[in-house]
Formats: C-alpha cells, sequence, structure tokens
C-alpha cells in the first residue's frame, strides 16, 4: 500500500500553543482541515495582518493552494499532492479557530454548525472581528454552510460528523472524522460544567474507542494563580447565574450592569430568566438571542443606532430610563461606561476587555474607579477542568491521544493506550 492510500494527519498549527489549531486530514485525493484561527500574539507588534505577513512570523502555516489565491502570499512548504476534494470545518467562533476565514480559498467550502455560522456573522457585522478580506466589503464574512447539529458531511472517501459539545461559544462542536482505516476525534474546545454539558457527555459516547483523540488542553497549560480579590470563584454556569442574582439581592437602589462575551447567548438567556431585576439587552445582542434561541427579550438603543425592525417595539426601554434607574433594571451596558451613575455596580462577565493581559483592561478598570463605579468580576471558564479532561479521556478510552491546543500537553496521560505529542508541522500516516 502506497503512503497516499494511508490516512494521514499533519499538525500545520496549534501545537504547544493556545489558539491557532490549523490541522489537516488526508486520505488519496480528499483532504480536511480544521480549524482556521491564528495564533494570539500581541508583543510581536506586527505592522499589519496581511496574510504573508501572518505566515513569516509564524502566526498562520504555510498551506498549499488553501487560502485566496489573489491574496499576495508565496508558498515555501513542501511540495505535495494535488487533491480533488477540499474543505475546512470550523469548531466555533472563537477568534484563534476562525479569524482568517476571509483569507480561504472562496472556492472551498467552509462547514460550521448553522448556530456557530449565524454567531460568528452576528460578531463581524462592522467588519471588526475576523481578517478582513481586501476584495470585499469592509464587514464581509465570507459564506459559510450551516449544519444541523450531527449533519454527516463526505468529502472524498473522508467522512465528517459534527457534533455539539458544551462551550462558552454557543454553538460549538467536535467533529468525528471516519476514512477507509481509522477513526478520528477532534473535541474542539469543550467542557463538562456548562449547561450543555449533556452535548459533551453524547459526544464521549460516540468517540468511545476512536483510534486518535485530538484533544484540546487549555486548563492544565498555568501554574494556579493568585486569587482575583474582585473575582468571585465560579464553578459552573449555573452557579455564574446565580452569583449575578445574589449581587442583583444585595444591592437595592443602586444602578446595576453587566456586560458578557455575545457568543456565550445561553448565558445572556439565563440571566435574563433568572434576574430579579427586569434584564435589559443592547439591541445587538438582543437581535442574536432572537436569531439564534428564537427569544424576544427587553432592549435598548444608544444614541444614533439604526432601528432593527424585528424586534418587538413593545420590549425596548429608553436609554436615558437605563442611565437614570437604581431599582428596576438589570442592564448590559457596552459604551459609554463614563455615562453610568456614582456608587452603581457594574458585573464584568468574560466581556471585553477580559484579563491583565490585554493593556486596555487596567485602562478600562481605571475608568470605572474614577467614576466611583464598583467592579465585580464573575467568570466562567469556557474549557474543562482538569480532572474533567482525565473524565472525558475516561469515558472515550481513545486507542491513542495527542493532547493539542496547549502550553503543556505533557500533562495529559493516556491510561488506555499510546500517547503522541506532535511538532508543529509534523506528519502522522495511520
Amino acid at each position: 500500500m502506497e503512503l497516499k492510500d494511508k490516512t494521514k494527519i499533519t499538525f500545520h498549527s496549534g501545537i504547544l500553543t493556545i489558539g491557532g489549531t490549523v490541522i489537516e486530514i488526508a486520505y488519496k485525493d480528499a483532504h480536511i482541515f480544521f480549524d482556521f484561527g491564528t495564533e494570539f500574539r500581541p508583543e510581536l507588534a506586527l505592522p499589519d495582518e496581511q496574510l504573508q505577513t501572518l505566515v513569516d512570523n509564524g502566526l498562520v502555516p504555510q498551506l498549499k493552494n488553501i487560502y485566496d489565491p489573489r491574496l499576495a502570499y508565496s508558498y515555501q512548504g513542501e511540495e505535495n499532492q494535488t487533491f480533488r476534494h477540499t474543505a475546512v470545518f470550523l469548531s466555533h467562533v472563537h477568534l484563534d479557530h476562525s479569524k482568517m476565514i476571509n483569507y480561504l480559498d472562496p472556492a472551498i467550502p467552509l462547514y460550521t454548525l448553522k448556530e456557530s455560522k449565524d454567531i460568528l456573522t452576528f460578531l463581524n457585522r462592522e467588519g471588526e472581528f475576523l481578517l478582513p478580506s481586501p476584495f470585499e466589503e469592509t464587514n464581509y464574512t465570507r459564506p459559510m454552510i450551516g449544519l444541523e447539529k450531527g449533519a454527516m458531511i463526505q468529502v472524498g472517501e473522508i467522512q465528517v460528523e459534527v457534533v455539539p459539545v458544551d462551550h462558552d461559544a454557543y454553538g460549538a462542536s467536535a467533529l468525528l472524522i471516519h476514512t477507509p482505516d481509522s477513526f478520528i476525534t477532534y473535541t474542539g474546545d469543550l467542557r463538562l460544567h456548562g449547561h450543555n454539558s449533556e452535548d459533551t457527555k453524547r459526544f464521549c459516547e460516540k468517540a468511545k474507542h476512536t483510534d486518535i483523540l485530538m484533544m484540546e488542553g487549555v486548563s492544565i497549560s498555568f501554574p494556579e494563580r493568585p486569587t482575583d480579590p474582585k473575582q468571585i470563584k465560579i464553578m459552573s454556569e449555573e452557579d455564574l447565574v446565580q452569583q449575578m442574582v445574589r449581587l442583583v439581592d444585595a444591592n437595592q437602589n443602586r444602578q446595576i450592569t453587566f456586560n458578557g462575551y455575545p457568543a456565550n447567548v445561553l448565558r445572556f438567556e439565563k440571566i435574563v430568566d433568572a434576574s430579579p431585576r427586569t434584564v435589559v439587552l443592547e439591541a445587538k445582542m438582543a437581535a442574536l438571542i432572537l436569531e439564534v434561541l428564537g427569544k424576544q427579550v427587553a432592549y435598548y438603543y444608544l444614541p444614533h443606532d439604526k432601528e432593527i425592525t424585528h424586534l418587538d417595539k413593545k420590549l425596548e426601554i429608553s436609554y436615558e430610563v437605563l442611565r437614570n434607574d437604581q431599582r428596576q433594571y438589570l442592564w448590559q451596558v457596552v459604551d459609554h461606561f463614563e455615562e453610568l451613575l456614582p456608587n452603581g455596580l457594574y458585573i464584568h462577565s468574560d466581556a471585553q476587555p477580559l484579563g491583565e493581559f490585554d493593556p486596555n483592561y487596567r485602562i478600562f478598570l481605571d475608568l470605572l474607579s474614577s467614576h466611583q463605579i464598583e467592579f465585580v468580576r464573575l467568570a466562567c471558564s469556557g474549557h474543562a477542568f482538569p480532572d474533567d479532561l482525565k473524565q472525558i479521556i475516561a469515558w472515550i478510552e481513545p486507542k491513542c491521544l495527542v493532547p493539542i491546543h496547549t502550553l503543556h500537553p505533557e500533562k495529559l496521560e493516556n491510561p488506555f493506550g499510546e500517547r503522541i505529542l506532535p511538532h508543529r508541522g509534523e506528519s502522522l500516516y495511520l
């Protein structure tokens, strides 16, 4: 049997780092890729984010006949075979998995769950989320094929099943990949402590005894961090919602605002349902909740915002009413924090800026402090805790484990078989 008749896995990027996962699986004349994001390395202070710049600095890999051929890019990798069938799959919307989709050859189909498609299009509505295509309008998001949960896609002799998992980005999925000689599993990003933890458990059942388990390990990347006095320890998404309810109950006669990461639409929905006060979302966020979850919620417009016609006008609350409220509303604030009332409470729930690693975080905290607004952080990880990673491995019992998407892959062990720690650019033949 020739090598081209065996399943080949190439780890183009996403090894010994968090983010930028690009993995290729090839069999005969077909190959697929997942995901299509970039590494996050702001310390490089790049002059631009053109494709060649990103390749030269290692933020994205050398790929042949995958990027938009109109882009200025010179392939310097090894020559490889020509494929008749190509497809790219996105596990979820986070930038380290999706940021460069506008650099993908427009002729190559891009698959993801329909919820991820809707959220990604929303997040890039102003053209400020994804890398922009120089050949399209500023807010362009390249076409995606939105799939139902459990959809099966055939790419040559490679079959891909897209299976939902729990993550802090709604619409996240894992991939179950079958070739004529192998059963390969890619977890994407997942956890067991979210509202949809049963999705992760069902995925594990489907993946049981997989030949190769490519598994994220974000939570084992860092040492135990000192406790942040402004951050309440949270162990689950349900715990986070209950902590927010407690904060609202404990702060009567006080303006209370919050913000979160928009891709986590379930968190917003659960806060709406549980809050003792009426929750009012920024209009674009309310529109996303309606688009993805089919639920109408109270909303407001900032001055000069365009009207969103499909929102229920009866649920609109005046911005001026919210600005002066101290009793009735818990509302999402996304801008103009300086217009909040002094002595109010602001709850930061995985919103931008994300943390101390972002230079804007300290600036943001200083702004709130200067306006006498109390800051409380409620955060809940989108990634499985270390013990839960072990549990997921135990449920799946993989024949071979390949830890990825982590700074310390050696910390993940496989009691059920082999473990491989690949290098960036390395290929495996199965």
